[in-house]
């Protein structure tokens, strides 16, 4: 069996079973990036049954806060599911997951297609092709025996901790304020637990966005009209307890609240 399915399938299985994945044997593991990207796609290939379709993407470590917390110096992308995407005030089981935690993001959705042939893309070009923002807290899931020892190809691979997202309402382009002042509160149970703003993502949300657009076209995938893509955290990643309820307050764009029963 080709190397990419039956790692690949390795993941999907573990996926699908809520189950701690352990480090994949040697012969199985992305030797890079590049080749977890390669077993990423073969990846949603095998949960588009279960969790399809695709309806937009994550990107991780964009912030000098994720980066550091993760060892990781550079921007990653996973993919979002439909069936992944609730709306605010929603209630998720915490069993769901193997070990449920939060991050408080800028969302956007896409008003227009990024096609590869149109790139290299600059953070004023993606800018255009945005229709509106949404406050979001994207569900990360710690599926693994341990993060710390996967090294990034592998969590590439399993889309870099991705377990969907609640949103909240949308804030179009033109009402939006400046995301370089927007600050987003991490609330859990009432009480603060971590801040930032639109400003320690890699500058300028905006430019998560190019960074995204560029990638795929390197990948000669293109975005689309209608995808949603979670910018990347401003605070360090919660992890959570049955019973917890979350809420991110983004100034300028409203609050985005869910619990986790």
């Amino acid at each position: 069996m080709d190397n990419i399915l039956a790692a690949a399938k390795v993941i999907a299985a573990a996926r699908r079973g809520r189950t701690a994945l352990n480090s994949l044997d040697a012969e199985l593991a992305p030797r890079d990036e590049t080749e977890g990207y390669r077993i990423q796609r073969a990846v949603h290939d095998l949960l588009l049954p279960q969790f399809g379709p695709m309806v937009g993407y994550k990107i991780g470590c964009t912030s000098a806060v994720m980066q550091q917390y993760l060892g990781i110096p550079h921007p990653c992308g996973g993919g979002v599911f439909a069936k992944g995407v609730h709306d605010s005030g929603t209630q998720l089981a915490a069993a769901d997951f193997v070990r449920v935690g939060v991050e408080c993001e800028i969302a956007v959705k896409l008003g227009r297609d990024m096609p590869p042939s149109e790139a290299p893309f600059t953070a004023e070009w993606v800018a255009e092709a945005i229709e509106a923002y949404y406050p979001a807290i994207e569900i990360v899931d710690d599926r693994y025996v341990k993060w710390e020892t996967m090294g990034a190809p592998t969590l590439v691979a399993d889309d870099f901790f991705a377990a969907g997202c609640v949103l909240g309402g949308a804030v179009s382009r033109n009402s939006a304020p400046d995301l370089l002042a927007v600050t987003g509160r991490a609330v859990i149970n009432g009480k603060q637990v971590g801040q930032g703003t639109g400003a320690d993502v890699l500058g300028h949300p905006h430019n998560a966005l190019a960074w995204l657009a560029n990638h795929l076209a390197s990948e000669g995938k293109g975005l689309h009209a209608g995808q949603i893509v979670l910018t990347g955290s401003l605070v360090k990643t919660i992890w959570l307890n049955a019973g917890d309820k979350v809420v991110m307050e983004l100034s300028g764009l409203g609050n985005v609240s869910v619990t986790f029963a």
